[in-house]
């Protein structure tokens, strides 16, 4: 895992609040390299015309679109804090009657009023909580998710040293001075035990790249089928 240095007297920093910050993802998100076959590898966990899915950090809803082309819910939510992720939402999504767009903070626990899905998936989004946060979320869902239901994770995680590390930022044309502050990386033996404790089983890394990997589960259950 990486060494991380912050001060434990420090609060965790998180900057996607900042619509400059937002705004400067947004302007590179496409150009993550290998980006999109992570996203394919994803999709195939996803059941075909489930009744509601569930995107955690959708950010502009890239991969929403995905899952909503490919699966064809019923039903779609789409989850963000971000003022500028939120407009960017409405605008991909405007027309789009079973899409729902919901304000709310990851850092904070999921609504109630949102329900239970038969796949709930989220990218690039939960690697920017404190690793207390994480695992309290990943209970929450399973809470969630409907028997046979599937959680897939398209993260950020720790490479397994610093010369790794850097070589990743290499690849992304991210000096190590300027890496943002807001992550907070987790090596995916971690992650993937995280999971089984909460209850998850077929857990798994299905895909990765360096520092990008898919991490799924299922809740114990039967499969949900198209027209369940």
């Amino acid at each position: 895992m990486v060494d991380d240095t912050r001060s434990m007297d420090q609060p965790p920093i998180n900057l996607w609040s900042n619509d400059d910050h937002a705004t400067g993802y947004l302007d590179r998100a496409d150009t993550i390299p290998h980006r999109s076959e992570g996203e394919a590898a994803l999709l195939e966990w996803i059941p075909r015309r489930p009744a509601r899915v569930l995107d955690l950090g959708s950010g502009d809803g890239r991969l929403l679109r995905r899952v909503v082309e490919a699966a064809a819910p019923r039903e779609a939510v789409a989850l963000d804090f971000s003022a500028v992720m939120l407009d960017r939402l409405r605008t991909r999504f405007a027309g789009s009657a079973d899409v729902a767009i919901v304000a709310h903070d990851l850092e904070q626990p999921l609504p109630p009023e949102l329900g239970t899905f038969d796949a709930i998936v989220s990218c690039f989004a939960i690697h920017h909580l404190t690793d207390a946060r994480k695992r309290t979320l990943y209970g929450e869902v399973f809470t969630r998710l409907r028997p046979g239901g599937v959680f897939c994770n398209l993260d950020h995680v720790a490479s397994p040293t610093a010369a790794l590390h850097r070589d990743f930022l290499g690849t992304m044309n991210v000096r190590p001075e300027d890496e943002d502050p807001s992550n907070k990386l987790v090596d995916v033996f971690d992650q993937l035990r995280w999971l089984r404790e909460q209850g998850f089983v077929d857990v798994d890394c299905h895909w990765k790249w360096r520092e990008l990997a898919l991490l799924a589960g299922r809740r114990p259950g039967q499969d949900q089928h198209a027209d369940h």
